[in-house]
């Protein structure tokens, strides 16, 4: 019998606290570390071979939105691992060392249920591509590949550029993107000035219904409708869409909400399956524990919702049994004076 990505997966799946080859090797003797490491750095995971154990999962939708976001593993303690690089972290709020990783959800909003169909990790020095590249490689792939349906596209503010937002357009879907407050905008028809967001003036129907506006260095004819959103009591967004038909800023602010499905993705992915602690110094290692902690989390996401349970529920259940088990018959017996 020899090592398998279902061996690994397992593993990853199994496994609460340590997620290294040693320990993996430790609890499964009929393989060595050096066996383990070995097929790690010859197997090759790919997005697609992700795709193809997931894609009879999707329960597609016309109506459904596509998530893009990435987040950052967090590195620090390590001095060698390829792939690492320092880059700003929105978790932490500052910059990291760090392995950069975007991701596509894909959410059906009629069932609430979604999947994470591709990713791509940001690897410039290595491949020459900026995380706006992975994204546009990415839309393509779904609308050419895989073809699944879906009517808008949902991002951060970091995608916001004129030419993933017109490439978007070219494919006949509409975008939500949140723009920062001081980027430049007019919404006078070129009478004034182009002026920060923050400083547009707002009157009630505006606060409803939105308002016209066209960004700076975007073509003179490419208008846009933008949304001033409270998502809280000490922060709004600045919305934009192609759809100049929306005419409701709950409407917005119901589908921005959407976006943070992928952030309870990266949650979940980095407490549960192990994503940031392999320590092995390949890329190649690297590339392919990413694969399987993302197909992992995926598998749980089914099992949570065939059983009704949470992702959560279902990985610190695996402990119940052995703490059944160890309260009737103990390994380490318990003794008092």
């Amino acid at each position: 019998m020899s090592f398998s990505q279902l061996n690994y997966c397992q593993y990853l799946l199994s496994s609460q606290t340590n997620y290294t080859l040693t320990n993996l090797s430790k609890h499964l003797e009929e393989f060595s570390h050096d066996t383990i490491n070995r097929y790690l750095r010859k197997e090759k995971f790919t997005p697609n071979s992700m795709w193809q154990n997931l894609q009879k999962d999707i329960q597609i939708s016309s109506d459904a939105g596509v998530i893009f976001d990435d987040t950052v593993l967090d590195k620090r303690a390590s001095e060698s691992i390829e792939l690492v690089r320092r880059q700003y972290s929105g978790t932490e709020h500052r910059v990291l060392r760090g392995i950069g990783l975007i991701n596509c959800v894909y959410l059906n909003p009629e069932k609430s249920l979604f999947w994470v169909i591709d990713y791509r990790i940001y690897d410039p020095d290595g491949d020459g591509k900026t995380k706006l590249d992975h994204v546009a490689d990415m839309l393509n792939n779904l609308v050419y590949s895989k073809q699944l349906p879906f009517a808008r596209v949902l991002m951060d503010s970091w995608y916001g550029s004129q030419k993933l937002m017109a490439m978007i357009d070219d494919l006949g879907k509409a975008y939500y993107c949140p723009l920062k407050k001081n980027r430049l905008v007019d919404d006078t028809g070129g009478v004034e000035k182009y002026k920060a967001i923050e400083k547009l003036n707002w009157n009630q129907f505006d606060e409803q219904s939105g308002k016209i506006i066209k960004i700076k260095n975007f073509p003179s004819y490419k208008k846009v409708k933008l949304f001033r959103v409270t998502v809280s009591t000490n922060r709004t967004e600045y919305v934009v869409t192609n759809d100049l038909t929306q005419q409701s800023t709950p409407d917005v602010k119901n589908v921005c909400a959407q976006r943070w499905k992928i952030e309870e993705f990266h949650r979940g992915l980095k407490q549960l399956t192990g994503l940031e602690s392999c320590q092995c110094r390949h890329a190649r290692i690297q590339r392919n524990h990413i694969a399987c902690a993302i197909l992992v989390w995926n598998h749980l996401k089914k099992l949570a919702h065939l059983t009704q349970k949470t992702i959560y529920q279902l990985k610190t259940e695996l402990l119940s049994d052995y703490l059944a088990q160890e309260l009737k018959f103990p390994s380490v017996r318990m003794q008092l004076v």
